[in-house]
This record gives C-alpha cells, sequence and structure tokens, in this order.
C-alpha cells in the first residue's frame, strides 16, 4: 500500500484534479482558507469503502491494481477497527457484536495523506488542529514524524512506529460513552524538509444511525451521524472551525 500510495501522489496535481481518479476523492490545501492558520498543508484521497472498487472510464492497469489493494486494506482496517471497537464497548458491560452492526463498506472510510515538504516554515499545519467525527480512526503514519496530540494541556508528538498502528477515539465513541472515553484532539505539523505519508481509517455508522448512549443520565442529546455531519459543516462556514460534541450537551 505505501508503495502504491507514493505513486497515486507522485502522479501530476493536474491529474489527480481532472482525471477523476479514485472516483473524484482528492483534496489539497483548505482552499476556503481566509488565514495561514486555517489551511492545511497536505493532500489526501478520503475515499469511501464502498466506491473503491467502482470503475470509471479513464481507469488503467496502474489504478485497477491500486484499487485492489485499497480494498485489501480497507477490509482488513474495517475488520480489526470493528473488532477493537467491540472490546470497548464490551468494556462498558454493551454487547461488542451489536455496538458495530451499523459500521460496514457503505460507512465507513479510507483516506491516503501525503503531506509535501514545506519551505516556508515548520509552524504551518499539515493538518489542522481537530478531533475525528466517526466511533474510531486507525492510523498508519511512516517514519517522519509531525503527529502530535493533546494530553494535559499539552502537545505531545507521537514517535513513529513501524510496527504499530495508531487507535484515536472519534466523538461518536465519546458521546456514546457518556465521556468514560475521550475523543483526542490532534493535528500534524509541516516538514521544512521531509515529505510524510499516511493511512487513516474511519470506523462510522450510517447517517441515520441514533448514536445515543451506554449509560443514562446521558450528558448529550439523542443525534444521528448525519445530524452531527451537518452541524460540523455548518459550523464551519459560519465559523472557520468545528464546534464538535459541545453542540449536544444537555443544558
Amino acid at each position: 500500500m505505501k508503495e502504491e500510495q507514493k505513486k497515486l501522489f507522485e502522479l501530476p496535481f493536474e491529474k489527480k484534479v481532472t482525471s477523476k481518479l479514485l472516483n473524484d476523492f482528492y483534496r489539497w490545501g483548505t482552499p476556503s482558507a481566509t488565514s495561514l492558520n486555517q489551511f492545511s498543508w497536505s493532500e489526501a484521497f478520503h475515499c469511501p469503502l464502498s466506491d473503491i472498487s467502482l470503475k470509471n472510464h479513464s481507469a488503467t492497469s496502474s489504478s485497477h491494481f491500486l484499487r485492489e489493494v485499497m480494498e485489501r486494506v480497507a477490509g482488513a482496517m474495517l475488520e480489526l477497527a470493528r473488532t477493537l471497537a467491540g472490546v470497548l464497548a464490551e468494556d462498558l458491560g454493551y454487547p461488542g457484536d451489536g455496538f458495530t452492526e451499523n459500521c460496514n463498506k457503505s460507512t465507513c472510510f479510507l483516506r491516503l495523506n501525503r503531506y509535501p515538504r514545506c519551505p516556508f516554515s515548520p509552524e504551518i499545519f499539515g493538518l489542522q488542529p481537530h478531533t475525528d467525527s466517526d466511533y474510531l480512526t486507525i492510523l498508519y503514519q511512516d517514519e517522519v514524524g509531525g503527529l502530535q496530540l493533546m494530553k494535559d494541556n499539552k502537545w505531545v508528538a507521537v514517535k513513529p512506529n513501524s510496527d504499530a498502528l495508531i487507535v484515536n477515539i472519534g466523538d461518536l465513541f465519546q458521546a456514546w460513552s457518556n465521556d468514560i472515553y475521550k475523543s483526542v484532539e490532534h493535528k500534524v505539523m509541516a516538514n521544512v524538509k521531509m515529505e510524510r505519508y499516511s493511512m487513516a481509517f474511519f470506523l462510522c455508522p450510517s447517517y441515520d444511525s441514533t448514536i445515543g448512549s451506554c449509560k443514562q443520565p446521558s450528558i448529550y442529546n439523542n443525534f444521528t451521524f448525519g445530524d452531527f455531519r451537518k452541524q460540523v459543516q455548518q459550523d464551519v462556514l459560519k465559523t472557520g472551525k468545528k464546534i464538535g460534541l459541545p453542540r449536544f450537551l444537555i443544558t
């Protein structure tokens, strides 16, 4: 996957934008940014699992192979994520199998990331500080580093380990666990000398799934995944940033 990912991002920018490679799921930077602190120095292919295998008229033999590799990786990530989420749910006294029944190839995503070498400043974000809007995120990062997470009100660098995957709790799991598990705020810093690659898998339910809570009384109002995404999009348009779970707290 690492080899195919690098080949993919080495294509000319114009081809990545116009060739409908991987069904138009290419993203770059932050086109809506109005200042440097809103900009992410990165590019990505953010693909729903169910769409990876879909063919397009401009597909080549190399893109067919890329899709095959992505399908294998995504399938393994889905199985691992559902297992981990089930274990965490069982730890709270909830049947693990039932917890992930609405998480499948039609709802989950695989994201291939590239963070180009940034000649301007090491203080520019490769990816802005944020929390993930899902249940769980499984991340593989290369040896370059740059990922940081918030711990005890301080940013802590996550040292790369080629033999390990990183698992982040997402917003939905925090809400469902009634804040027993916390969604981790994280960011990626740009690198002046080296480019960085990573792969992220996002475990998500269907948009009409009610998140609810494993314990009562809940500190959050009931909401669906669709409600959550819509509120996040509205907040980003109005304020330039995600607000997330505080919007759904019971007051």
